[in-house]
């Protein structure tokens, strides 16, 4: 599930200008490409602090168009574990849109995301021990999500239109996200990131997650690492704890460390 803030990648971007003689005048800068591309490789794939892969590496990337006027529209995929709440389901297709503007120092962030995970079956999900109510079909999400920024500091507040990831009644769970993401120079940076899950009718799945990394641009390709855990439910029998394909129990909020190595193109 991407965040629009990346789970273990510092965002980084270079400018590039040229100067003409004393007597010229300099060229103007050439606008950003509309639509960009990005791929990155993690060992293991953390959504708000959850793996998505029980463990493993995941393989992501999509692609971005932005207008001058703000407007945006994207598309993100990565490769997901069917036991990590996805039953039959082995794919993330996310699909989003908004309006972003930068006002001087402050930043605006509007839209939604729909969240799809073809092949998945609703109704072989774990089940809502405070609901009568089953779902069935193809398991998604929909949020809608607002967010503002000052200089290197974020807050963004998600809200679920639909059933959070098609576990029944909980239409109107909510997340919070606050990020630092700090350019150091030289191509290194930092992130840090805590976040609180609120999931409507079902506090057994509340939990706050974190995150603290360390990037490094490399000609266009960054590299991170990053310390993410939580305190999320994870023993066996409770909502995080996953049964792998061997019946074990795989604690999918438990503290990791997260490398990653990604490129916009």
């Amino acid at each position: 599930m991407r965040k629009l803030v990346l789970p273990v990648a510092l965002a980084a971007s270079a400018t590039l200008s040229s100067i003409a003689s004393a007597q010229q005048a300099a060229a103007p800068t050439p606008p950003p490409p509309a639509v960009t591309g990005n791929m990155t490789l993690v060992t293991d794939y953390r959504f708000r602090g959850i793996s998505q892969t029980l463990g493993r590496p995941a393989i992501q990337g999509g692609f971005d168009y932005a207008h001058e006027s703000g407007l945006y529209l994207g598309n993100w995929n990565s490769n997901v574990s069917s036991a990590a709440g996805y039953p039959g389901g082995n794919l993330e297709m996310d699909f989003y849109g908004g309006y972003k503007k930068a006002f001087g120092d402050f930043g605006l962030d509007v839209g939604a995301i729909y969240y799809y995970y073809p092949g998945s079956e609703a109704n072989q999900l774990f089940p809502n021990p405070h609901s009568t109510k089953s779902n069935s079909g193809t398991v998604h999400n929909f949020e809608g999500y607002i967010g503002g920024s000052w200089k290197w500091l974020s807050l963004k507040w998600f809200h679920a239109f639909s059933d959070y990831f098609s576990t029944p009644d909980t239409k109107g769970s909510n997340y919070v996200d606050f990020s630092a993401t700090y350019d150091f120079g030289g191509g290194w940076g930092a992130v840090g990131h805590i976040g609180k899950a609120k999931v409507h009718n079902l506090s057994e799945a509340d939990y706050t997650d974190y995150k603290l990394g360390a990037t490094k641009d490399v000609s266009g390709w960054l590299f991170g690492a990053a310390l993410v855990g939580s305190n999320a439910k994870g023993k066996a029998g409770e909502f995080y704890g996953f049964t792998r394909a061997n019946g074990s129990n795989y604690d999918a909020g438990k503290t990791t460390i997260v490398l990653s190595v990604g490129k916009t193109f």
